[in-house]
């Protein structure tokens, strides 16, 4: 299949390579020049310019930092410029409206669309291993499953346009939320004396069992393997997380929902944030305990 790729990042670009590598044929665009000679070494065919590479191809993938890029790269460059029977994914983490607004301005010109963001972080966009939350009519997801299927080991359609998006975010805050008690319960281990492999060895097996302890432990040297044994280096930037949760709040105010913890979790990320720590992964955090 001929794919046209959009956003070359952290994410975006292993993402395009493992279309390579499952055979597709794929025209990848970044405003980067360092992002496109890694696609280019990928094996991709690389664009300067974002309407040439849509001309021609069955579907178009996207991976962009926010709605309002997203709604200008679709409405200015894909809309309309991309063959008509072509279907539209969205991989980017977007809030909930624009997301709709989009699929259905592309429904309008004639495509098929779905939003479907990623789960997993850097290591499983390179390793192909991505969860995706998909989006869209049950005719746009057919289409779309086979070239997500590519880049992931689970490909969940989750309901009608932006119901991807909705996951995410919901996803996210969850995950939020967690980490954040998992910092507190080690460190309160720690210092009432507990060696904190010991508390791990009980609690990843007992009813303290969670993804953030058991799969992502955020204390250095201790359970799994994980960005704390690397400085906090890669992973998923904490930034990223601060941006996710900005989007859970502005839905849970939109949809009328209480969310007290969530929103204790989001007003820590901002402090932790905001104190330089942007580009450490999220479980860093633990740091501030």
């Amino acid at each position: 299949m001929k794919i046209a790729f959009i956003g070359l990042g952290n994410m975006g670009g292993g993402m395009a390579a493992n279309l390579v590598k499952a055979g597709h044929q794929v025209n990848a665009f970044d405003l980067a020049e360092p992002a496109r000679a890694a696609a280019k070494e990928a094996g991709c065919e690389v664009f300067h310019e974002l309407k040439e590479a849509v001309e021609g191809v069955e579907a178009v993938v996207s991976m962009l930092p926010n709605g309002g890029i997203v709604k200008a790269v679709y409405e200015n460059d894909v809309i309309g410029h991309a063959p008509a029977g072509a279907v539209l994914l969205d991989c980017s983490t977007i809030d909930v409206a624009t997301a709709k607004q989009v699929a259905s301005a592309a429904t309008k010109a004639g495509y098929e669309m779905v939003d479907a963001p990623v789960s997993g972080g850097i290591a499983a966009a390179n390793g192909g291993t991505l969860t995706f939350m998909v989006g869209g009519s049950a005719s746009a997801f057919s289409r779309a499953e086979p070239v997500l299927q590519a880049m992931g080991k689970a490909v969940i359609h989750a309901g009608d346009a932006g119901a991807g998006q909705t996951a995410k975010i919901c996803n996210n805050m969850l995950l939020a939320v967690h980490m954040i008690g998992t910092c507190e319960a080690m460190k309160m281990a720690e210092k009432l004396g507990l060696d904190p492999q010991t508390f791990y060895d009980i609690s990843s097996q007992s009813s303290g069992y969670n993804w953030s302890l058991n799969a992502y432990t955020p204390m250095p040297g201790v359970g799994v393997e994980s960005p704390a044994d690397n400085d906090y280096q890669g992973g998923f930037a904490t930034a990223l997380m601060l941006k996710d949760l900005r989007l859970a709040m502005e839905a849970a105010d939109g949809s009328d929902s209480a969310v007290p913890l969530s929103a204790r979790a989001a007003a820590l990320y901002e402090d932790y944030n905001g104190a330089g720590n942007g580009a450490l992964d999220f479980s860093s955090i633990i740091k501030t305990y």
